[in-house]
């Protein structure tokens, strides 16, 4: 868990920024309030990492998928949490050093309980806590802080070039 704890944030935060600014050009968004908008992509996406690890599937004896793939899955989700505490303005977000432990089903609950409070009250308190389960999740997912930067950065030039594309 120390390697998320140093999960570099910022740096993160000016990437998705600037992909969040090309979208909103490239797409005629400025100015509309695109959060309730993020927040569903966020569950849907929250909704496609659980899948992938198969937690909740107590009716089926296949594994979980690969690693890779549900660190794909995850990054895909801290974009759009990313994207929305930049949508949201708060983007001076002091974690704290612990995060949830424990059953993955219960935190995929909590995860998505907590984006539906964020969606009523917009705090930062609630963004932060939205981010720390999801960090405290990569954690139980044993994804360490070089393989979700990598992958971060790696998702991130996908999402420039499907812009290029016309995605």
């Amino acid at each position: 868990m120390e390697g998320i704890a140093l999960l570099d944030l910022h740096n993160l935060l000016h990437l998705q920024r600037q992909l969040d600014a090309r979208i909103k050009a490239e797409h005629g968004l400025a100015g509309q309030d695109l959060v309730p908008k993020k927040l569903l992509a966020l569950q849907v996406e929250l909704s496609e990492l659980a899948n992938e690890t198969r937690c909740f599937k107590f009716w089926s004896k296949k594994p979980a998928s690969e690693l890779r793939v549900i660190l794909e899955e995850y990054v895909d989700a801290l974009h759009f949490v990313l994207s929305l505490a930049l949508e949201l303005g708060h983007t001076d977000l002091l974690l704290g050093e612990e995060y949830p432990k424990g059953d993955l089903t219960a935190l995929f609950l909590e995860l998505i309980a907590k984006s539906s409070q964020l969606a009523v009250t917009r705090s930062e308190a609630d963004l932060t806590a939205l981010l720390t389960t999801l960090l405290g999740l990569g954690a139980e997912l044993g994804l360490s802080e070089s393989a979700i930067e990598a992958a971060y950065f790696a998702k991130n030039e996908v999402n420039h070039q499907r812009q290029a594309d016309g995605y």
